[in-house]
């Protein structure tokens, strides 16, 4: 067994890997950027070495560095992660040159099955039924235009060296595969170096699920079972679980079978998940293999007891496999939710910034529900534009699938983070939403269940009185702290966002009794929880226990449960009369400014002053955390300014061109 591995990542993934490494009795070593130099990864590992700057491509992706620093250490393996340099072939090939193990696949496996084009035609001849496209990387846009037009719309069109969602568009028309195709280009590049794309046919409601497999260097294949992995937005994952709710046993066995072949014929020797598109009709169709570990592999370790991390370091040590196919089990279900930094309000957009609060919920067992959270960042910590958006994987187990999602929910309510915009109110929408629950997706399911966006949810009955009561709860414990909260009013004018109701209350030692007349009922909150500036309010309303996230706002509270939040206002009745005579704010006309959505690098200009521009054309093109993303025009006009010039860093509501 090795004595000392080098960790050629960041982030979760690098955390990740060192608690398995610290387990085993192995050191570690971690690299770093200039933007990483006080990351948790940084701080847990045995070493650390500086291998550049804050942008990948002069760090992380830069495998001399990642070499020199093994070579400085005297680290025997280099373990690479997920992403950067995890599926270059000739990386692998190097560290060999130099005598350091990498712990992952042999090269030959990487470049038959790691490249998305060779892939596809290896499958192909070995009769792996894949989805039908094109072999053939595309030239340039008229290359593409002609091969969609052949194939039958809608296309997708994917980088060759891509994962993660980067370097993919789905193009429905000829419009879109010519503006598509270059941004995919342009992904692909800055992505992994590498801007070959090719194009197939978009199966439409697909689900994509997915099989995990493991191998050794004696010959041996082994599957894990499978994950379902369809809840994705811009083709990036966002909630996966472990089964899936849609595989009956024999499908489970026919697709474990043939991602077993696949793996066997180029002699896989570590962990790898053959993913597969899967149609209404169960039909499966292989898409690629993933010659590295998985975001989404602790679903599979929790449902199988299996440390994929220590297999991996294992089977580069040499070790055969412990056990076989048959020893493999599937126990109950996990559940996991990435918690990304971006903006769900606003297309789901990157967010940067310093976390100023990081307090997710506590791991371990509570009520027969498994709660573990993956995480590289700590409070105060920093996001960065220049790497993927991700701040943890909240994941969960339990007997049940309804079990685990129920678990899900509660532990998304006690997770707080404030800073950058973060999708934990998002999450919690689906892991609570009825067509989510009862099984029935597709990769389509956010674009179909959200059509207009994502704007939040409004209260339910229960989540409206909850909020009502922990609003007048909060001002009462205010008024005894400030010393004149002793003879609490009893009239007062609760409002939960549009929801106006005048309310009579009485103190009843620690309870509140709240009565609601033009309702003719009567609420009771007790088993109240909190101190005055405390982020998370507990209580028993009428026998049921609920939790909030609340902070102050201006005359009230800002109060989130579950996926609803809503400003709250407790008014005397005079107050809410004075209000009521408040003129309504109007918005600003700003139609003629266009604004960056989203703080980023700008890649590309499509105007200059002077210029005609028409409604829903592109004026520039930003990019952040990996992704392009167009500026497009609101109204016909004429760029009167042009703030920007490309290569400029730009923030979140920056104006980048004025029209008139």
């Amino acid at each position: 067994m090795f004595e000392k591995i080098l960790i050629a990542n960041r982030g979760e993934i690098a955390v990740r890997i060192i608690k398995t490494a610290r387990r085993m009795g192995i050191a570690t070593v971690a690299v770093h950027s200039d933007a990483d130099a006080a990351s948790l990864a940084v701080s847990m590992a045995d070493e650390a070495v500086r291998i550049g700057p804050a942008a990948a491509t002069l760090s992380y992706l830069d495998a001399e560095a990642v070499i020199a620093a093994a070579k400085a250490t005297g680290a025997q393996a280099v373990h690479p992660g997920y992403g950067f340099l995890s599926e270059r072939a000739a990386f692998a090939e190097r560290l060999a040159a130099e005598g350091i193990v990498f712990i992952g696949p042999n090269p030959r496996a990487i470049e038959a099955m790691g490249d998305k084009i060779e892939s596809k035609r290896f499958a192909a001849a070995a009769k792996v039924s894949t989805v039908p496209g094109s072999l053939d990387v595309i030239s340039g846009t008229a290359h593409a235009v002609k091969v969609a037009e052949v194939i039958g719309y809608p296309v997708m069109m994917k980088a060759s060296a891509g994962g993660g969602g980067k370097g993919m568009r789905i193009a429905w028309t000829r419009a879109e595969v010519e503006e598509g195709f270059t941004a995919a280009q342009a992904e692909a590049r800055g992505a992994f170096g590498d801007d070959r794309v090719f194009i197939e046919k978009f199966v439409s409601e697909p689900r994509h699920i997915e099989i995990q497999v493991l191998g050794d260097r004696h010959g041996h294949v082994v599957h894990l079972n499978e994950r379902e992995c369809s809840i994705q937005r811009r083709h990036q994952k966002v909630i996966e679980e472990a089964p899936s709710p849609f595989v009956t046993p024999a499908m489970r066995a026919a697709m474990g079978a043939q991602a077993v072949a696949l793996a066997k014929a180029v002699d896989y020797d570590s962990a790898g998940t053959v993913e597969f598109i899967v149609d209404a009709d169960r039909r499966f169709y292989f898409l690629e293999m993933n010659t590295r570990l998985q975001v989404e592999h602790p679903v599979t370790e929790l449902t199988t007891g299996l440390d994929l991390v220590e297999q991996m370091i294992r089977v580069a040590a040499g070790e055969p496999l412990s056990f076989g196919q048959e020893d493999v089990r599937l126990d109950g279900w996990a559940v996991e939710s990435r918690i990304y930094a971006e903006d769900p309000y606003r297309g789901f957009l990157p967010s940067i910034g310093r976390l100023s609060r990081y307090a997710p919920p506590p791991e371990g067992t509570y009520d027969g529900v498994v709660v573990r959270n993956d995480t590289g960042v700590g409070e105060g910590d920093d996001i960065s534009v220049h790497y993927d958006p991700m701040i943890a994987k909240l994941c969960t187990w339990a007997e049940t699938r309804d079990a685990a999602l129920d678990g899900m929910a509660r532990a998304l309510d006690g997770f707080r983070i404030e800073g950058p915009a973060n999708n934990i109110l998002f999450l919690s929408a689906v892991v609570d939403e009825a067509r989510f629950r009862s099984g029935k997706i597709s990769t389509a399911y956010i674009a179909e269940t959200w059509p207009d966006g994502f704007h939040g949810l409004e209260p339910t009955a229960f989540q409206a009185d909850a909020m009502t009561a922990a609003a007048l709860a909060m001002q009462r414990l205010q008024g005894l702290r400030n010393g004149n909260g002793k003879a609490f009013r009893s009239d007062w004018v609760v409002s939960v966002g549009t929801i106006k109701r005048p309310l009579q209350v009485r103190v009843d030692g620690a309870a509140l009794e709240i009565a609601i007349p033009g309702e003719r009922r009567t609420l009771r909150l007790d088993g109240i929880d909190w101190r005055p500036g405390g982020a998370l309010f507990r209580g028993v309303l009428d026998g049921k226990a609920f939790g909030a996230s609340v902070a102050p706002a201006a005359e009230g509270f800002q109060i989130r449960m579950r996926a609803a939040t809503a400003r709250v206002l407790a008014l005397s009745p005079r107050s809410s009369e004075l209000h009521e005579r408040l003129p309504p704010r109007k918005p600003k006309d700003r139609s003629n400014r266009l604004v960056s959505p989203m703080p980023g690098v700008i890649v590309a200009l499509h105007v200059v002053p002077g210029q005609a521009v028409k409604a829903g054309e592109t004026v520039a093109v930003i990019e952040a955390m990996k992704m392009q993303n167009m500026v497009r025009a609101e109204r016909d006009g004429t760029a009167a300014t042009v703030d920007v010039a490309v290569g400029d860093s730009v923030a979140a509501d920056q104006v980048l061109a004025t029209l008139a």
